[in-house]
């Protein structure tokens, strides 16, 4: 996505931690043997190929988590969108695609793996594309907080084609599901999420204006910020925008006007 964030990656659930226990060991008639307890017992159980993928994945060893998943079972979706992923991680684009489709192709109505095959089309700014699968897998996904990250891609391949009021639409409904969204940084899941948008003053300038409207003052005035420092045109007409208002007399605004454009 050119997958550097700029604010996110995405997603939904890879996060379980592993924990390997030490056990014991007893001497049995000359032979050292192993004598665990029940708890440890079931710590050492045999970690599946997709759980050990996971932890390469966690780890940001792609390569190892592609040989691991590959060892499952190989019509499983699940593990397929897990492959891509780690293929996405190394940018290899057309191979990661190639798995999510095989994933979708197995089980089609599986939004991660849809979402993630909008996050291909968007890398490489087949935007019209990446619209038309992120609202097939909103179409798919509940209404929740899980679906915060796919709206905040829609957002953005909305806002890559400048078709904003579609994309400020689509961020309000992102935070109106998950208020941290735009917040959250850290390691990533089954899906992919877009934080990569080339306009990014712009956008920052519409997500303050959005945490201003929503009276998220200090979210407000950090995005102005870094709107106003990568080179928003027309700072000071910018600055007169109506969701601004409750800010005006704050003194961190009143310097946020005195900053000099700079490229990050």
């Amino acid at each position: 996505m050119g997958l550097q964030p700029f604010a996110m990656m995405l997603v939904a659930g890879l996060g379980s931690t592993y924990a390997f226990a030490q056990t014991g060991s007893a001497l049995v008639d000359g032979t050292r043997t192993s004598t665990p307890n029940p708890a440890q017992a079931a710590e050492r159980r045999t970690l599946s190929p997709e759980e050990r993928g996971d932890i390469f994945l966690a780890r940001k060893m792609y390569r190892e988590a592609i040989e691991t998943f590959r060892e499952g079972e190989p019509k499983d979706p699940i593990l397929h969108n897990k492959e891509g992923i780690a293929y996405h991680q190394l940018l290899q684009l057309d191979q990661a695609l190639k798995e999510y489709q095989l994933a979708v192709k197995l089980k089609p109505d599986y939004e991660e793996a849809i979402n993630n095959i909008g996050a291909i089309y968007y890398t490489k700014k087949s935007y019209r594309r990446a619209t038309t699968w992120f609202t097939r897998a909103l179409a798919l996904a509940p209404d929740d907080y899980k679906s915060a990250a796919v709206y905040v891609n829609l957002g953005s391949s909305w806002f890559s084609r400048k078709n904003y009021d579609r994309a400020q639409v689509a961020f309000q409904t992102a935070v109106r599901l998950d208020p941290e969204v735009f917040e959250r940084h850290g390691s990533f899941g089954v899906m992919m999420q877009e934080r990569n948008i080339e306009e990014r003053a712009k956008f920052h300038f519409y997500l303050a204006r959005m945490y201003a409207k929503s009276g998220r003052n200090e979210l407000a005035l950090q995005y102005l910020r870094k709107s106003f420092e990568e080179g928003l045109k027309d700072k000071e007409k910018a600055s007169e925008a109506a969701e601004f208002n409750p800010l005006r007399n704050l003194p961190e605004f009143k310097e946020l006007l005195k900053l000099e454009p700079r490229v990050l």
